[in-house]
């Protein structure tokens, strides 16, 4: 069946596109959720009107999306984790905890944005993707650190300068 994308789909094309799909994959996923329409005469006539807009609209996205990579490139963030003995994390930093680092730091940046190759299971910096846009992607850098830490490092050197002092 051909339809009409109404939104980008990951691996099938962008918006505006005419597709060939299977019938099943349009009439249960695509159509009831308004992502395509059918490719009728009267469809296609009415798209070419909207491919204007969506001109505009994709070129303020894709805009916007750079001022966002602009804020988000060279960024450092930290994450600190339960830790094994052999710097392994228990379970993994997720997409979510990256995401909600980001905002800490004021820049609002969606889960599903951030891309990990593979799981983060071990503690050092770990560079990571953030596509904002089909073709604008920006680079951070994600500390994983051992949880507690320093915060044993710092209670260590306070107890060791009141026993100075003594002596």
């Amino acid at each position: 069946m051909k339809v009409i994308l109404t939104e980008e789909i990951r691996g099938l094309g962008t918006r505006g596109d005419i597709v060939t799909v299977k019938d099943g994959y349009a009439r249960n996923f695509l159509l009831p959720k308004n992502l395509a329409r059918e490719a009728s005469a009267s469809n296609l006539k009415q798209i070419e009107h909207e491919r204007r807009k969506w001109a505009l609209l994709a070129q303020q996205e894709k805009d916007a999306a750079q001022k966002a990579a602009d804020a988000v490139k060279g960024v450092k963030i930290r994450i600190e984790k339960r830790v094994g003995e052999h710097g392994q994390l228990f379970g993994s930093v997720t997409a979510n905890e990256i995401a909600d680092a980001l905002l800490s730091r004021g820049v609002e940046v969606d889960k599903r944005r951030i891309e990990l190759a593979q799981p983060i299971k071990n503690v050092g910096m770990h560079d990571v993707e953030v596509r904002l846009h089909r073709d604008v992607t920006a680079h951070i850098q994600v500390e994983v650190a051992a949880q507690g830490v320093e915060r044993l490092e710092e209670t260590e050197t306070a107890a060791a300068a009141p026993a100075e002092a003594e002596q």
